[in-house]
């Protein structure tokens, strides 16, 4: 097969596995609007819990909309190899030490009170992207995570079009096999186990930012 014509075939390939990836790192830490997920799933039904995720996924693809545009207005310095580098490598450290968060948080101490009533699927959906907003911090996680995967192609329309999708794609499926757990365990899932469940993630996400640290120091890639 010709060269050119693989890497035009990898290239939105490669867009799609690294968007999925980014919208389920981004939507996996057990933080105010995990725990309305979860307490929703259980006392609501999955339905609620699935409309929650999702309005947190519109939420981060507006933070990974600011930062892929950010980014490309630095396009020149980050296509230099030895910029691209260091780029890469504190985006490593950054999400290690946001593995090291994840892992030393407590999400139960953000469990809230169960209110009276369900509410519509709407009011659901807008308090989790409202919860979600309300967290600007996460913009430094789309950052490392842009550091270290460019989920986007500043400039061309195609390949953002495929990596945001993509990072929505990721976000759903998150939250649909979260819920999807909850629900099937619901009985048995007690408040332990929400932060059993935020720890695994943190020492999954600390596994792999130090996987490509090495991987960027030796020059390695998947592709």
């Amino acid at each position: 097969m010709d060269n050119n014509i693989f890497v035009e075939f990898a290239s939105p390939f490669l867009l799609v596995i690294k968007g999925l990836l980014v919208g389920i790192i981004a939507s996996a830490p057990m933080g105010p609007v995990g725990i309305l997920c979860v307490q929703r799933t259980i006392r609501k039904g999955r339905i609620f819990g699935i409309v929650t995720g999702a309005g947190a996924a519109l939420s981060d693809i507006f933070y990974a909309l600011v930062t892929g545009l950010g980014m490309s207005l630095v396009m020149d310095f980050i296509d230099d190899k030895e910029n691209l580098f260091w780029l890469k490598l504190i985006g490593s450290i950054m999400l290690f030490i946001f593995g090291i968060y994840m892992y030393r948080t407590d999400p139960r101490k953000c469990l809230r009170p169960s209110s009276s009533g369900k509410g519509t699927l709407i009011h659901n959906f807008t308090t989790a992207f409202l919860v979600t907003l309300s967290n600007p911090l996460i913009i430094l996680l789309f950052i490392a995570l842009f550091n270290m995967l460019t989920f986007v192609i500043p400039g061309n329309f195609f390949g953002q079009c495929v990596g945001y999708l993509s990072i929505v794609a990721g976000a759903m499926l998150w939250w649909l096999g979260l819920t999807y757990v909850i629900n099937r365990m619901k009985q048995n899932f007690s408040n332990r186990g929400i932060l059993v469940l935020n720890r695994t993630i943190g020492v999954i996400v600390l596994i792999c930012s130090v996987v490509y640290a090495g991987m960027t120091l030796f020059n390695l890639s998947f592709y």
